[in-house]
């Protein structure tokens, strides 16, 4: 039998002579877990490794870790509207039971975008179907390949385990904040579609769900944009959380639906050796503990609003991710490797249906996103070209008074313009930013700095809305057929738990409704 063992170390010691010493007769060991413990860095005390290994000595085995899949057949082929992390991974599901699907997907395979994304960062010429939220792979192909989910499922080994089949490093399966960057994961999506392809799967490229066909209150086939109907006894919505044009059509048809909560605020950038040595010390000179994270919250009590962190990239990138030509967002992404010389996090603010958007409209809480990024893209437009994103010092914001001085260098593709942040957001963000900014500092002494800028707008954080599905069969509430999945439809949040999401419906599609 093999045996998992618990095992700290710091931060420059090696693990297979620490296993060597504690068992004499090692034969071979899989870690399991892998988590850094820098809190005690900046006062010195070296950083620590937490690992969960499974070991073998002499004659062990490790324990096995396969699924069993047997064939199954559904009455139709089942759509799926979109190529993201829920739709590939639902179709990916499906395939293991031998059960080809069609996959619809707006824009280009991944390659292909990349020319439209290059040509918007340096040009600003949008192509409204192929951008960093549209196109195979959605948006999480442009946010760092982050892989870090909060929630608990049993499916998350087998999302890992699927990453590291088609290419991803196999440190994927144990690390706790697992990422594959922007380059490694355009490359291992083709090879999901490829092996969906493969297996007898459609995937249908630049050709948009425009209408979906109803019978009475059951869904049975998509219009799409090249005039083609397809039909089908299951249509899973994967489309992303930047679909208006879905939630604005199942708006009309009476999906149900409604307005939910999000987060709005700035994308803050530092040089990343500041957060390296806020972060290690100094030990952020070793090179051996690479480009530090961190994830930073503020409750405000008299309001009951958070400002808090999220989708932080290290070594990363700041870049122009609207999907409007009248409107700009800004996004983080990183490469593997995360060397760039910044590092970078969205800084949100919780808006609240109800409270600061009319809950009474389902459509309110995206309108309310793209008022700020149409301000933002005015004011672009008045005092730069249109494509640069509207920025400030952290100072200046906190200071409420922009001087004569120029940004300090970054990372955005599609440069920077000084803007007074008044003019995009309304004031309880801006006033929640600045004492959630007040607030980091005391965590993080030196957040608060000349060389810190923050970028505006951060919209497009979460969906705006919700469709409603039973919580048992994951199917619509109100429209037989239609199974609303991912982060489009309310129900994930980032790579990972979107593609737990597709694997549930897929799932729950087979157990319920095979024949």
């Amino acid at each position: 039998m093999s045996k998992i063992v618990e095992i700290q170390l710091k931060f420059d010691e090696e693990l297979h002579g620490a296993l060597k010493e504690r068992f004499s007769d090692l034969k071979d060991f899989r870690i399991l877990s892998k988590s850094l413990d820098a809190r005690g860095a900046p006062r010195g005390k070296p950083p620590r490794f937490h690992y969960r290994i499974e070991v073998i000595c002499s004659h062990e085995e490790f324990s096995k870790q396969e699924l069993n899949f047997e064939k199954k057949q559904l009455k139709s082929k089942p759509l799926i509207i979109g190529a993201g992390p829920a739709g590939l991974f639902a179709a990916l599901r499906f395939s293991e039971y031998e059960i080809p699907t069609t996959v619809i997907e707006r824009g280009d395979m991944a390659n292909s975008r990349m020319l439209y994304i290059s040509k918007y960062w340096k040009k600003g010429i949008l192509n409204t179907e192929n951008n960093v939220c549209f196109g195979e792979g959605g948006a999480g192909l442009f946010s760092d390949g982050k892989l870090i989910t909060r929630i608990k499922s049993s499916h998350i080994k087998y999302v890992m385990r699927k990453f590291v089949e088609f290419g991803a490093p196999k440190e994927v399966e144990y690390l706790a904040n697992p990422h594959l960057g922007s380059n490694k994961i355009r490359k291992i999506i083709s090879l999901v579609t490829d092996q969906l392809k493969s297996r007898g799967s459609e995937v249908i490229y630049n050709n948009k769900a425009t209408e979906f066909i109803f019978d009475k209150n059951k869904i049975i086939g998509v219009k799409l944009s090249n005039g083609e109907s397809l039909y089908s006894d299951y249509i899973i919505l994967a489309c992303g959380h930047s679909a208006s044009d879905i939630y604005t059509h199942l708006r009309e048809k009476k999906v149900a639906m409604g307005p939910k909560d999000f987060a709005v605020g700035v994308r803050v950038e530092h040089p990343r050796k500041q957060i390296d040595n806020i972060q290690y010390g100094q030990f952020s000179l070793s090179g051996e503990l690479g480009a530090a994270r961190y994830r930073l919250s503020y409750h405000d009590k008299l309001t009951d609003k958070g400002t808090y962190s999220f989708c932080m990239c290290p070594g990363g990138y700041v870049l122009s991710s609207g999907t409007d030509v009248d409107g700009i967002v800004s996004n983080g992404m990183s490469n593997y490797s995360r060397s760039s010389p910044w590092s970078n996090a969205a800084l949100v603010v919780t808006v609240k249906k109800g409270e600061d958007f009319d809950d009474d409209d389902i459509m309110a809480g995206h309108r309310f996103q793209t008022m700020i990024e149409k301000k933002a893209f005015d004011l672009s437009k008045k005092y730069s070209d249109g494509k640069s994103l509207p920025a400030i010092t952290i100072k200046e914001f906190i200071d409420g008074q922009m001087n004569d001085k120029e940004l300090p260098k970054n990372s955005c593709p599609s440069g920077l313009f000084k803007a007074d942040f008044n003019q995009i957001f309304p004031s309880f963000i801006i006033e929640h930013l600045k004492k959630s900014l007040i607030d980091f500092d005391k965590k993080m002494p030196g957040f608060i700095a000349e060389s810190g800028i923050l970028i505006a707008p951060e919209t497009r954080t979460s969906s705006p809305i919700s469709i409603y599905r039973d919580k048992k069969t994951l199917e619509s509430t109100s429209h037989q057929g239609l199974y609303p999945c991912g982060e489009g439809a309310g129900h994930a949040g980032g790579i990972t738990s979107a593609a737990v999401d597709g694997i549930k419906v897929a799932e729950s599609i087979i157990s319920s409704l095979s024949v």
